[in-house]
């Protein structure tokens, strides 16, 4: 059990799911396990709700936010791309929730860590685009496993990614290379104003971008340092970091 002392208190965002037919509010519980425990916070979970609730309303009482990896995609309509065939699924509130809370976050000075999906809702709020080629592009390495692997196996594909030198993830791991799990079909096109790259994959993708708003410090993976990170010690790197920066360390490299 832990002790009566006052840990800072992560926002997790939900997801808009369909569980067993019935509309809910769900995050996958590994995020959670692996955030609470190497951040060593509390954690009260956000709706994707924003038609009942302000952004605003929630930042106040959080001490940092964290953007979770998820199946949906982000409409491209949010980084200006009016297209009709970009692949789904899609959670509109959470786009819209997400951006929000960004925003709000940030305005308040405090830290917000993104994964996956999350990295990609950070590169589109500073203004940034995604790409949707990446399963079929020729010039880039996989970035997720055959679509015939099961669910486990997916979790399974690993590549390298170069930290940039300099970097807040450099100087965490106090290594030029690192090997991540990756599970995406689209990344950074155009990188969001401001954003300082952290990692980059062997055929020069984006992996990992961070920036300073107002004092606070914004930290995003392409990968997933949440699978299995009681496994291993460099996923919980990230995580470290993250209660680090919920303390109110500025994570300057």
């Amino acid at each position: 059990m832990h002790s009566d002392q006052q840990r800072p208190v992560l926002g997790v965002i939900s997801c808009n799911r369909d569980v067993e037919g019935q509309a809910a509010q769900a995050v996958m519980t590994r995020y959670l396990v692996s955030a609470l425990t190497y951040a060593d916070a509390a954690g009260l979970l956000v709706p994707a709700m924003p038609g009942l609730m302000h952004a605003k309303e929630v930042a106040t009482r959080l001490d940092g936010l964290l953007l979770t990896g998820t199946p949906s995609n982000l409409d491209p309509k949010r980084y200006g791309e009016l297209v009709d065939d970009a692949p789904g699924p899609f959670d509109p509130d959470r786009d819209e929730m997400t951006a929000r809370l960004i925003e709000a976050m940030l305005e308040a000075g405090k830290p917000v860590f993104g994964i996956c999906r999350g990295f990609q809702e950070l590169n589109v709020a500073f203004g940034g685009t995604l790409r949707r080629d990446m399963a079929e592009h020729p010039e880039l390495i996989p970035h997720h496993a055959p679509d015939d692997k099961s669910f486990s196996e997916f979790f399974e594909h690993i590549h390298p990614v170069r930290l940039i030198e300099g970097g807040v993830l450099h100087n965490a791991y106090k290594e030029d290379e690192i090997d991540i799990v990756s599970v995406h079909y689209q990344g950074v096109d155009k990188l969001g104003s401001g954003l300082k790259v952290e990692a980059v994959a062997p055929d020069g993708v984006v992996e990992a971008i961070s920036t300073q708003v107002n004092g606070a410090p914004v930290l995003a993976v392409q990968w997933h340092p949440e699978w299995k990170a009681n496994e291993n010690p460099q996923s919980q790197v990230f995580f470290q970091l993250l209660g680090r920066a919920l303390r109110g360390d500025k994570l300057s490299a």
